[in-house]
């Protein structure tokens, strides 16, 4: 079986949710599953559960306990609302430490995707990573270019850019018709976005 590339992208929820899901489909199938994470630091209840969930399942994170932004992103509400929570950068100077964190996540994600070890490698909010050029464009298509054959590549997060989107095999975009941070001003629930 060949392993394609899909991408899951938008401003709705559910991207990483699907992600997991696809992870347990493949886990039920027999199939050894690596979900990397960019920009997240284990915290989420997500790795409460998938840490220990299956053997045939590696849980990996590539982040901090706050949000790397670049500046003008976000709004000045949502600045004051997100607190210490969120850094702001200049666009294409993000904090040394953090930009070798990525650095040593996309290098640890293009040797898993290359390995052919796993049949399902989950890059999850990579697209983020990439949109705010904390990856560049030649260094994720060179991860791809390089894949096993048979490894199936999950890629998620907001801002997949128009290169990804043609490199992709499947393309699905979580379009938001509503959501109640906005309309309720209700913050991330724990066990639901968090």
């Amino acid at each position: 079986m060949t392993g394609m590339i899909q991408v899951y992208t938008g401003n709705g929820k559910g991207k990483t949710t699907a992600a997991i899901g696809l992870s347990l489909r493949a886990l039920g199938a027999g199939k050894k599953v690596m979900f990397l994470q960019f920009l997240k630091a284990k915290g989420y209840s997500e790795h409460k559960i998938l840490a220990d969930f299956a053997p045939q399942l590696t849980l990996e994170t590539v982040g901090k306990p706050f949000f790397m932004v670049p500046e003008n992103v976000i709004s000045e509400e949502d600045k004051a609302k997100w607190g210490d929570s969120v850094v702001i950068f200049p666009p294409g100077k993000p904090p040394a430490d953090y930009q070798a964190l990525v650095d040593r996540g996309l290098a640890r994600a293009a040797e898993v995707v290359a390995s052919g070890e796993y049949d399902l490698v989950v890059l999850d909010e990579i697209n983020v990573a990439l949109s705010f050029g904390l990856i560049d464009w030649s260094g994720l298509e060179a991860l791809l270019d390089n894949k096993a054959a048979e490894t199936e590549v999950i890629l998620t997060g907001r801002g997949a850019t128009a290169e990804l989107i043609e490199k992709a095999h499947l393309v699905t975009e979580m379009k938001e018709i509503k959501h109640y941070y906005n309309d309720l001003g209700l913050e991330a629930r724990e066990g639901i976005e968090k």
